[in-house]
């Protein structure tokens, strides 16, 4: 299925790009998400006409995205979890952990953008990617620390 991008799309192209991707992934979640169009005479010709409005909504996108990650890099995250004698966790922490620790400190960061690269199992630090859009790719350092019973 061939379409138009309508916003950069990491590892697939930049805004106005023509791509041949899968018909699932084009009809399910490009198209939907008003990431891109079909390839089609008419839709070339709209965009052609729009391209300044597209580029303005693309510039407006990456800015909102710099803003939170300015934000992100702010906070400290330290989660608290219980674990045994070893420091091995009981359970481990996610990308949606992560994000719930953002969300209780007013800042939303949808739990899909947090790369967890491999489970979080042991106490200490570590680093994850946060990624809000393809030239915005912040790293945030979790410090995960023993629950203290009380």
């Amino acid at each position: 299925m061939e379409l138009i991008l309508l916003e950069k799309i990491g590892k697939l192209g930049d805004l106005g790009a023509l791509v041949e991707v899968r018909p699932g992934y084009g009809r399910n979640y490009l198209i939907p998400q008003g990431k891109a169009l079909p390839a089609t005479r008419k839709n070339r010709e709209r965009f052609e006409q729009e391209r300044l409005a597209f580029e303005a909504r693309q510039q407006e996108i990456f800015e909102r995205a710099q803003t939170l990650a300015a934000k992100v890099a702010e906070v400290e995250v330290v989660l608290d979890r219980p674990a045994g004698s070893s420091d091995k966790l009981f359970g481990s922490v996610t990308n949606a952990d992560i994000s719930a620790y953002f969300a209780g400190r007013g800042i939303e960061v949808p739990r899909g953008t947090i790369d967890v690269p491999y489970p979080i199992r042991t106490l200490g630090d570590h680093v994850v990617r946060v990624r809000l859009h393809p030239d915005v790719i912040p790293e945030i350092k979790i410090r995960v620390e023993r629950r203290v019973n009380r």
